[in-house]
């Protein structure tokens, strides 16, 4: 098996082990998070020990083995993107698979079982075009303060939603144009929808325009940006000039 086929069927099966819990209705919104991280997480990692024992593994649910720090080939998961609402019984929540090489997202696959959808950095789909009016992704809770000031300057839509996994792959299925996120991340948060985007054809970086880079050994990654190449450029300079502002 592949890693890209790997990574999707691991994906898709954590994602209907995670709809079969929800549909019991045995907990409360709050235990059924834990309980669905831990049922997933034991899923995700056992499988992937197994099947790529040679590789290391970096997941939002195990305690950091730094000894990943030497290894080329890091697997890098999140159980359960969008604890809270997967909880809640809404469907903008995902299962995270990727597997970063040199510090590169280089296969991902990100589920989206309430969808009944795997998008795959090996099977991208054709891009629709953006509409007139942008539309700009931003955290259901708390909108990024970067993010409502660019979109008010480039006059898009600005468009809730809640795990960052649901908000990059909308960008890919063309829900929404841009996703500016600026309030802190991890690396499970964002390394398979970067490679899934990347894939895709779609601009992924840091606000500043460097490059993501994974399997550091601080896993905090403070922003993102994930959009079509054409608003990139524009994007960027939008946010240097809301970050310059008094």
């Amino acid at each position: 098996m592949t890693d890209a086929d790997l990574a999707a069927e691991l994906a898709e099966q954590a994602g209907h082990l995670l709809l079969a819990l929800r549909d019991r209705g045995e907990f409360s919104a709050k235990l059924l998070g834990e309980e669905g991280d831990r049922l997933a997480n034991t899923l995700l990692c056992a499988e992937l020990r197994r099947s790529r024992p040679d590789d290391a593994l970096l997941s939002e649910e195990e305690k950091d083995n730094p000894a990943r720090l030497d290894a080329s080939r890091v697997w890098i998961v999140d159980p359960v993107d969008g604890t809270r609402e997967y909880g809640e019984g809404r469907s903008d929540w995902a299962v995270h698979v990727a597997l970063a090489i040199g510090g590169v997202p280089a296969i991902g696959a990100v589920a989206l079982p309430a969808l009944g959808l795997v998008l795959r950095s090996d099977q991208p789909i054709a891009l629709t075009p953006p509409p007139a009016r942008l539309r700009m992704l931003v955290s259901r809770t708390r909108p990024a303060r970067e993010a409502v000031a660019v979109a008010e300057a480039l006059g898009a839509e600005l468009v809730p939603m809640g795990s960052a996994g649901a908000k990059a792959m909308a960008v890919v299925r063309g829900e929404a144009d841009i996703y500016l996120h600026s309030g802190g991340q991890y690396e499970w948060d964002s390394c398979a929808p970067v490679a899934v985007a990347l894939a895709h054809g779609l601009h992924a970086s840091r606000i500043d325009g460097s490059p993501l880079i994974y399997n550091r050994a601080d896993t905090y990654i403070p922003d993102l940006l994930i959009c079509h190449k054409d608003h990139a450029e524009q994007v960027l300079a939008l946010v240097r000039e809301v970050q310059a502002a008094p």
